[in-house]
């Protein structure tokens, strides 16, 4: 996924969370992405390792 659509993803919880009042959940729900983007990468960066390994 392209990092434009990580952007209009959290454009879109950000109006919807000003509307509602929830800015700690917006915050919130970025932090916990952010992480899970990062143990994405992680676990890409160790998939390619291994298969280097087997060749």
């Amino acid at each position: 996924m392209q990092g434009w659509l990580y952007g209009l993803y959290a454009l879109i919880i950000a109006i919807i969370s000003i509307f509602t009042g929830e800015v700690v959940t917006f915050i919130m729900l970025g932090l916990i992405l952010i992480s899970l983007q990062n143990i994405h990468a992680t676990l890409k960066a160790i998939l390619k390792v291994n298969k280097e390994k087997i060749d």
